[in-house]
């Protein structure tokens, strides 16, 4: 329940990359290929992520944010959680997954005010996804929206290794 509770500071973090006025401010770690790394916070407080938007979305319609985030939460001890943020309201409760070469990681989908999200099903596929991902060329994220639309987000891995290690080294992990 405390990576649930966890993941939706996530949502605010991503939040904050549209809101420069915010009290913690996200800084640009670097750009790396299709990815980007940012830290926010100090001290325990402190959480690091890297993040990539989708090189395509199926289907073609207006949605909010869209994103695949990895963060280190430090003061948690929370290494390398895997978010979907997915830019519109999402079936609650409803399947979601990521697909990166043959391997699918079960999520699960969940709102918070008018972001929907999904976080990994079993904590224990962590490791796994997270070599996949170091080792793919694409991932793809699908969800179901409140009004049950099937979406489909194809991110680039491009960038992604070097993204992670930066985030690893700027909170420790």
């Amino acid at each position: 329940m405390t990576r649930i509770f966890a993941s939706f500071a996530g949502l605010a973090l991503s939040a904050a990359l549209a809101l420069p006025a915010a009290a913690d401010p996200a800084n640009l770690l670097g750009a790396f290929g299709n990815w980007s790394a940012y830290s926010t916070g100090t001290g325990s407080g402190m959480t690091c992520y890297a993040l990539s938007k989708p090189r395509a979305s199926r289907p073609a319609a207006k949605r909010g944010a869209i994103y695949l985030m990895i963060s280190d939460w430090p003061g948690r001890r929370v290494k390398a959680e895997p978010q979907i943020v997915y830019g519109y309201q999402a079936k609650e409760g409803g399947a979601a997954a990521l697909g990166v070469g043959p391997d699918k990681f079960n999520f699960f989908q969940k709102n918070s005010g008018k972001d929907g999200s999904a976080w990994l099903t079993s904590l224990n596929d962590t490791p796994r996804l997270i070599d996949a991902l170091h080792g793919g060329v694409s991932a793809v994220a699908s969800g179901t929206s409140q009004r049950g639309t099937k979406t489909a987000d194809t991110y680039s891995l491009s960038g992604f290794n070097d993204a992670l290690a930066k985030i690893h080294a700027v909170c420790n992990m």
